[in-house]
């Protein structure tokens, strides 16, 4: 018979592993969202129309994990539900609506680098806001990773003129979105949890998209073609509401280092695909831009880590 510290050793190596293996699969499962845009575009739906079928087959899910989280729990106050909508407008709405969009005129790749400066952007939304130092180190690290996104970028423009900085501004809005909702969240989702916020929050998002499209598009703008539907249907599942468990669960296992750490695999992984998947080119240009980026947010994240609080 083993020990016991033996078998809480195994136990905690096979939760390590779990644990890396879900972040891993997330981070994947979350690249896979803008290679699954380009492909239904390809079909002539507009951004309006494409989010809101995405929004509409993630709903049930979203309210379901609200409700799960929910269960046993006090009611939510005034300022509770005013932080809900306010976040799951920022959050999640504007921040999908702004990426689908910008989607239209850049390429996957591209798209996902910029989404990949979050970190960046909450940092320096902490300095303005609330006067938090950056670390010299943290400095360092953003503008490798900048300068990446702008090689990649310059790249780009040549190849389509403006459409290119219209995509790329489009795509910077949406995690300066995100990123807000970063900053703003932490208070709620220690009173309320993290599960029980996403799911209100991403809740609210998607009955803002159902109501974006009832007020700009006329009903018969919903008959797409039926690749349309599969596409927002896998989206809404294995893009979208699959891969918020998987991190959450590998967060819970490992921790949030760890696991954004992992989540470097996933610039590399929508290039990949990009390059599989969509026939988009894979240059010089391109991988220089990548692997800055990568080196960027990681010496970002270390200098992070390290820089006193």
């Amino acid at each position: 018979m083993a020990p016991p510290q033996s078998v809480q050793a195994q136990a905690a190596t096979k939760n390590v592993a779990s644990g890396l293996l879900l972040a891993l699969l997330g981070s994947i499962a979350f690249s896979g969202k803008a290679i699954i845009v380009k492909l239904a575009y390809r079909h002539g739906v507009d951004a309006v129309t494409l989010i809101m079928y995405r929004m509409l087959f993630a709903l049930p899910i979203f309210a379901v994990m609200a409700w799960w989280a929910s269960r046993g729990k006090p009611p939510l106050s005034r300022k509770d539900w005013l932080g809900v909508l306010g976040l799951g407008v920022t959050g999640y709405y504007l921040a999908s609506f702004l990426d689908f969009a910008g989607l239209a005129y850049i390429s996957a790749s591209l798209e996902r680098l910029i989404l990949y400066l979050n970190p960046t952007l909450v940092v320096m939304l902490g300095w303005v806001l609330y006067r938090r130092g950056i670390h010299w180190g943290q400095a360092v690290g953003m503008l490798i990773s900048y300068c990446g996104v702008v090689l990649v970028f310059g790249h780009e423009a040549t190849l389509q003129g403006s459409d290119a900085a219209w995509g790329a501004l489009l795509v910077f809005l949406s995690a300066v979105s995100y990123a807000i909702y970063l900053v703003y969240s932490g208070e709620l989702v220690r009173r309320l949890g993290a599960l029980r916020l996403v799911g209100l929050a991403t809740t609210v998002a998607c009955l803002c998209c159902l109501l974006q499209f009832v007020v700009l598009r006329p009903f018969s703008a919903a008959v797409v073609a039926p690749e349309v539907i599969w596409l927002s249907v896998l989206n809404a599942t294995l893009c979208t509401a699959a891969p918020v468990l998987m991190v959450m669960m590998a967060i819970e296992r490992v921790g949030a280092g760890l696991t954004a750490q992992t989540g470097m695999v996933g610039p590399l992984s929508t290039i990949l695909m990009g390059v599989w998947i969509l026939g988009e080119p894979f240059t010089l240009w391109v991988a220089a831009g990548t692997a800055l980026v990568i080196v960027g947010i990681f010496v970002f994240t270390r200098m992070a880590r390290a820089a006193p609080t």
